[in-house]
């Protein structure tokens, strides 16, 4: 492969990170807010309070969505280049349907507890994605700079 052909592996490597990252980002800020209403949920919130949470639990399982799909994107460009990547977001259904049906302190505990796993898969595979555009960034430094003389 020549220089300019790994550069454009490289850089759509780079985009496919960025985006990736955007999605993570925009997950973490949703599920943060699933989180705050849900611990006014715990404390008696009442049916509202069930419904925001829920919209934004919502929100965050659509941008955890997009994430996967440029996680895998980036994945592709990484072999395209022959840099292996291997982790995975998995966050399963957020017990929406118990939280509604059940809509008691179990249920909530439960919902809280998956909001918060989540949290922690979505900082992991934000903090993963950062290392591996920083390494990117800096091979792509590397190559416009051209060879040592």
């Amino acid at each position: 492969m020549t220089t300019q052909q790994t550069l454009k592996e490289v850089r759509e490597a780079i985009t496919a990170a960025n985006r990736a990252l955007d999605s993570l980002e925009n997950a973490q800020r949703e599920l943060k807010g699933a989180k705050n209403w849900g611990l006014l949920d715990l404390f008696g919130g009442g049916m509202m309070t069930t419904m925001f949470k829920h919209g934004r639990m919502d929100k965050a399982q659509r941008q955890i969505e997009d994430a996967k799909y440029y996680l895998q994107v980036l994945k592709k460009e990484l072999r395209d280049i022959d840099v292996p990547m291997n982790f995975n977001i998995e966050v399963g259904g957020f017990l929406s349907f118990a939280d509604l049906f059940f809509d008691g302190a179990v249920a909530d505990w439960m919902v809280q507890s998956r909001i918060n796993d989540a949290i922690r898969q979505v900082n992991n595979a934000n903090a993963r994605v950062m290392e591996i555009l920083g390494n990117l960034q800096r091979w792509e430094d590397e190559l416009l700079a051209g060879p040592m003389k």
